[in-house]
């Protein structure tokens, strides 16, 4: 079974997002912010991180520089689902490392296509 870790602190946004991807039957873990995600990955591995950007401790744009660094995880699939709609986030993150960004409110559809795509690459 594949494994999904979602990375937000809030917990509605990581319930609404377990819950989205209910019909793929994967395996979901959760981490409230980046320092958590990180300590998540030590523990057990991931096949794509759903990450939001705006956290305590550890901002989103750090874990996803942090995952790209570590030889463990440099190949691993980072979804960015976040608030901030403007272009300079967005590249930002992709210029990071991120595969793909979404925008809150997302379309569930569009999530759970995209990471059937990621699980099958």
């Amino acid at each position: 079974m594949s494994k999904v870790l979602i990375v937000d602190d809030s917990p509605t946004m990581r319930k609404i997002i377990k819950a989205t991807l209910s019909p793929l039957q994967v395996s979901t873990r959760e981490a409230s912010n980046g320092l958590e995600a990180i300590e998540q990955l030590a523990l057990e591995s991931a096949d794509v991180v759903l990450l939001d950007l705006n956290m305590p401790d550890m901002h989103g744009y750090e874990v996803i520089r942090y995952i790209r660094q570590h030889q463990d995880y440099g190949d691993l699939p980072i979804v960015v689902i976040s608030t901030r709609s403007d272009e300079a986030s967005i590249q930002e993150a992709l210029q990071s490392g991120a595969n793909a960004y979404l925008t809150k409110p997302f379309d569930p559809e569009e999530l759970n296509n995209l990471v059937t795509d990621l699980l099958r690459n």
